[in-house]
């Protein structure tokens, strides 16, 4: 990467640092810092534009909706001042912004307006930290955060939400498992994504099987 581009992706971990300094466990700098390198890892079989890759990776939860009462106006809105105060070429700035619109899982339930290779990958990074160990750990820590039940068998997890359903579910953190961590696998979007969602999906299965044992006394 060329050394201009460098003070860039420096000056952007800077910023992600001191705007997430106080963020929710699951969704802090480490968070950021495990996608970004996961990103670089995928991009590197991917013919894709690397800064943008970066750059949208830092990005792509300086705000998330869920701590801003549902606003995804704000975490667009919050990148492009900051790369245009950076002055960024309009066309980088542009394509990170569609990037952090269009990322979340929750964006996916409806037809996604955006594509791009840069795109497929950040999301393939972001959902992989969604599985496996870390994955498990962030889920539970999201569910404290909101004061959630662990785990209720009276309240049945719900599939095929609506975006809006999604968003408003305030459901046991088990039951997330169902109604996203576990179809994640499924919608990987590159062959690197793909290959390294298989163990971190069985890492969850196992982990459930494990759970459900100990929910009834058998172990």
């Amino acid at each position: 990467m060329k050394t201009n581009q460098q003070a860039l992706v420096n000056q952007t971990i800077a910023y992600v640092k001191h705007e997430l300094n106080k963020a929710e466990g699951g969704h802090d700098w480490w968070h950021i810092w495990r996608v970004w390198k996961l990103s670089v890892k995928i991009a590197q079989s991917e013919q894709a534009d690397m800064l943008v890759v970066e750059l949208g990776t830092l990005l792509h939860d300086i705000a998330d909706s869920k701590f801003h009462d549902g606003d995804e106006t704000l975490g667009p809105q919050k990148a492009r001042s900051f790369l245009e105060s950076s002055r960024v070429d309009e066309s980088v700035i542009d394509h990170v912004v569609k990037i952090i619109v269009n990322i979340s899982f929750s964006a996916g339930k409806e037809k996604q307006a955006f594509r791009s290779k840069e795109l497929d990958i950040i999301q393939d990074a972001d959902r992989l930290d969604a599985l496996g160990a870390i994955g498990i750990a962030r889920a539970f820590n999201y569910g404290g955060f909101k004061n959630r039940e662990i785990f209720n068998p009276v309240i049945k997890p719900k599939l095929n939400m609506t975006k809006e359903e999604y968003k408003g579910n305030n459901a046991p953190t088990i039951n997330h498992f169902y109604e996203k961590l576990l179809l994640l696998k499924d919608k990987m979007n590159t062959e690197t994504g793909k290959k390294m969602a298989i163990q971190r999906h069985e890492f969850l299965e196992k982990f459930l099987n494990q759970f459900y044992e100990e929910w009834e006394g058998n172990l």
